[in-house]
Parts: C-alpha cells; sequence; structure tokens
C-alpha cells in the first residue's frame, strides 16, 4: 500500500464526508442492525406531516367517522406496541377504489376504501395494517422516500394510460406519488414478519397476515379494480409466495402460546363494510360502461363504445382498444382569458401545443371553443389532438381526443361525437345517481358466484366476488353462509 498526501482541502473534505458518512449510520428500530439512513425520526415526522396534507386533498378521506375510528383504534393498539410506540401516528381510510395501502414515514398510513371488501375479517384488517407499520418502524418507508429524487415523492405518469402523465397538468408534487414507491422482496418478507408479531402482540391471529396475502395474490386485476392508483399487486410485489416464507413464524407465534385466544372477528368487519361504496364514488364521478357522470358537477359525458374508461381525482382517461388513441377529460384549472377562445389558446399555448385551426361553438347550449393542436408528449412523441374548452357555471372543462398525426383523421370522427355528447345533468338527475355497495347476503341452495353477481346487478365480476369471500374462482359458495355482494346503484 502506498500512502500519499493530499494537498489541502482534501483532507478536510475527505474527513467532513466519513463524519457525515458515520453520523448517518444508526440502529433500525425493528431489527437491531445499523444502516445508513439519510433522515433523522424528527425529518420522517416533517415528511408525513407534509404529505398527509397532499394525501387527503388529492385522495379525499371516505366519509364514514364510524369506520375511520374502527380502522384508526386497531392501526393505534398495534403501534402502540410496536418498536416505535412514541411516533405521531395516523390511520385513514383514503376514498380510493383501488385494492391498495400505503405508509409514509414518520407513522401516517392509508389503506384504500377499495381493500376493506377483499378482507375476510378483523385478523386479516389487522394484518395489512401491521405489514404498513413495519414499513415505518422498520424505516422502510423512510429509505424508499430518500430513494426517490431529490428525497421528493413525483409522479412518472399518473395516468395509466398516457406515459406522460396528465399532459396538460404539472403533478411534480403529487400525494399520489407515494403509491409508485415499490418494495423490494427483502422489505415486504421483513414488513410480513413485524406485522405478525404486532397483531398476535395485540391479541388477533397472526394468520390474518397469509390470510391476507393469499387473496391480494389472487386477485385479478383484470376484474377492474385498478382505477387511477396502482393497487396491492403492483406496489407490493410477489403475495402469494410470500405467504409460504410467513407460515412458519406464524406457526412458531402460535406454537409459543399453546391455548392462547387469538381472535380473527369476522362479524366486526362484515358490520364495517355493510354498505361501504365499492368503485367509483360520486363526489369523483361515475363511470357506467363508457358513459362518466359527475353527479357534483352536474354533467355526463359518453366516449366511444368498447374503450376502456379510467377515473382518476385529476382527470378521466379512456383508452380505444389496442390503439394509441386516447380521449382525455378534465377541470381547468384558473382559466385564463375573458372568452372561451382566449382561455383555450392561453391552455395549449402553456403545454406547448400550437394552434392549428379552431371556432367558436356550442355544447349543449354552453359557451364553447373547438381546435385542433400540435404538440409533443412523452412517450408517445408527436401528436394531433382535437380539443374543446367548455364553459358550465364557473367552470372550464377540457375534452380532448389525441393521437398520433397519422392516424388523426380515422379517429377524429370518434373525437367530435365523444366532445358533442357533454351534456348537463338536472338536479333531479344528478340526485338519482348512485354508487354501487358492499351488501351481505345468506348463500341459497342453487346458488353460483355467477348467479350471484348476475342477480346483484352485474357491479361486479363472479371470479371477483368469490375472492372477495376467500374463495376460489372456479369454486361454488356454501349454502346458509353469509358472504359479501356488491349490488349496482
Amino acid at each position: 500500500m502506498t500512502l500519499r498526501s493530499y494537498p489541502s482541502p482534501l483532507p478536510a473534505v475527505v474527513l467532513a464526508a466519513t463524519i457525515a458518512l458515520a453520523a448517518a449510520c444508526a440502529t433500525n428500530p425493528a431489527t437491531g442492525q445499523r444502516q445508513i439512513s439519510l433522515m433523522s425520526e424528527a425529518q420522517e415526522i416533517s415528511i408525513g406531516q407534509e404529505q398527509d396534507l397532499q394525501v387527503k386533498k388529492e385522495m379525499g378521506i371516505y366519509n364514514d367517522p364510524a369506520l375511520q375510528q374502527y380502522v384508526s383504534d386497531i392501526g393505534m393498539r398495534l403501534a402502540k406496541l410496536s418498536e416505535r410506540p412514541n411516533l405521531p401516528w395516523h390511520f385513514a381510510v383514503v376514498d380510493q377504489p383501488a385494492v391498495n395501502a400505503f405508509a409514509l414515514p414518520g407513522g401516517y398510513i392509508y389503506i384504500t376504501r377499495g381493500i376493506l371488501p377483499f378482507l375476510d375479517d378483523e385478523a386479516e384488517l389487522a394484518g395489512v395494517l401491521g405489514h404498513e407499520i413495519g414499513h415505518v418502524t422498520a424505516r422502510h418507508a423512510a429509505q424508499q422516500y430518500t430513494r426517490s429524487i431529490g428525497g421528493t415523492i413525483g409522479l412518472a405518469a399518473l395516468s395509466i394510460f398516457v406515459p406522460a402523465a396528465r399532459p396538460l397538468g404539472d403533478v411534480a408534487s403529487s400525494a399520489l406519488g407515494v403509491l409508485f414507491l415499490k418494495y423490494g422482496r427483502g422489505d415486504e418478507l421483513q414488513a410480513d414478519s413485524l406485522g405478525a408479531k404486532y397483531e398476535a402482540a395485540g391479541g388477533w391471529d397472526p394468520a390474518g397476515i397469509p390470510g391476507m396475502l393469499s387473496t391480494l395474490g389472487r386477485l385479478d386485476e383484470a376484474a377492474g379494480e385498478k382505477k387511477g392508483v396502482p393497487n396491492w399487486l403492483s406496489t407490493h410485489p410477489d403475495p402469494l409466495s410470500r405467504v409460504k416464507e410467513i407460515q412458519p413464524q406464524v406457526q412458531q407465534i402460535k406454537a409459543a402460546a399453546p391455548g392462547g385466544a387469538y381472535k380473527r372477528d369476522r362479524d366486526a368487519l362484515l358490520q364495517r363494510v355493510d354498505g361501504l361504496v365499492y368503485g367509483d364514488s360520486p363526489e369523483q364521478g361515475i363511470t357506467r360502461g363508457s358513459t362518466f357522470f359527475h353527479p357534483p358537477l352536474k354533467f355526463r359525458i359518453d366516449f366511444p363504445t368498447g374503450w376502456e374508461v379510467q377515473n382518476s381525482p385529476s382527470e378521466v382517461v379512456a383508452k380505444a382498444p389496442n390503439a394509441e388513441v386516447y380521449m382525455l377529460l378534465e377541470l381547468v384549472e384558473q382559466p385564463q382569458g375573458r372568452t372561451m377562445q382566449e382561455v383555450a389558446t392561453n391552455q395549449m399555448t402553456m403545454a406547448g401545443f400550437r394552434g392549428l385551426q379552431g371556432e367558436r361553438t356550442t355544447i349543449d347550449g354552453l359557451e364553447a371553443f373547438v381546435g385542433t393542436y400540435q404538440g409533443q408528449i412523452e412517450g408517445l412523441g408527436s401528436v394531433t389532438m382535437r380539443a374543446a374548452h367548455i364553459a358550465y357555471e364557473r367552470n372550464v372543462f377540457m375534452v380532448a381526443g389525441l393521437t398520433a398525426p397519422n392516424t388523426f383523421q380515422q379517429a377524429d370522427a370518434a373525437f367530435v361525437s365523444s366532445i358533442r355528447s357533454f351534456k348537463r345533468l338536472t338536479p333531479a338527475e344528478a340526485e338519482n345517481i348512485h354508487p354501487n355497495r358492499v351488501d351481505l347476503y345468506v348463500v341459497r341452495n342453487g346458488d353460483t358466484w355467477q348467479s350471484i353477481a348476475e342477480r346483484s346487478g352485474g357491479a361486479v365480476k363472479a371470479a371477483t366476488l368469490a375472492v372477495m369471500n376467500h374463495a376460489e374462482p372456479n369454486s361454488q359458495p356454501q349454502p346458509g353462509t353469509r358472504i359479501k355482494i356488491v349490488v349496482g346503484g
């Protein structure tokens, strides 16, 4: 080894870096292991508090105080049994139909209302909450946050269709970005292990962990549960393979407490999910087939038949089958201009689109400007867009169709038809639009998952209904058992 001298000021730089690295090493409270951490506990809490406001603003909190209290009570009991009981823990059910749960640094835990119908009992709910608590106590949430660009949460693609995210909006600071942070397999296994430990200490059956993993692993993504934000399968990898990993620990925990009265409490959970909104919520708009209704804003629009329509808190996106042809609906934020033409020109110019032609018109008697534009969208390249800006009450809506220039003429008739279908709803019509809801049903002789799904209005597929009730899709329901179904609005 050759010793060499360094000219000033390099020694100071090297020394400072060494000191900083040493200071960044800390003991993981959940594992007892030393690890590099670039975020203090105070920073974790501060980030959690800041992002909590964004989550609540962008996702909404489900309006059911009794359900919120029920989830919070279970979560707080588990958190107080963890290695970090003094964090300012918060638990909330967010008003999203996706099947998911996620954690922010500092003790902020969220589950979507969409995951609740797929849990079989209170032990499985405790398993989900315990798993997410494990991500916080083991500092996985902080590590993931640190790994994100600049230590901030950002979205590369809010829309599940348009690769560049909303082409006409800025979502760089969107709290929905937390749902795109994927944990590694090691972190997931550790969170499973911690969750099983916490719920056993709280008196719940630790088998709730493999139980909920089995159900969520069987859940068919094609069943329509993925709405606007990622679901459990895309943010928590390999749930079915993790069942085998966690089973030995569950058996060990139970063996250590022979005769232990661990509870499952299915009735308690069923009571809370009875009447729960399933799928789209009226507050954020409801999709029925290819038609989108927004009761609070009192309008409807028909997208082309056969297109897949996805609704998110920020926009509605429709995609043609097997083609890069899209339609977009969004509320224009802070429209600038005295006329619809000025509003349209200003917004499209700021978004980097060049106007080709346009005309003032009316749509359902409302002032509107319809134009064609040329621009670039990351992931799609050059696109041609037909966009309508429509003034309705105190809002301006943009309805647009976009595709590559060489396929625009072929798609334009569908764009125009959909744009022209924008219609106002009367107060009575808006009030008469109801969401799908979870209901309880006792299985009768001769029932099949298919017949139950059809009799309840076809609001959910038979295979999804089976998974919702902890059954294999190719099985049959047992007469006399009480199950969860979905009834149409």
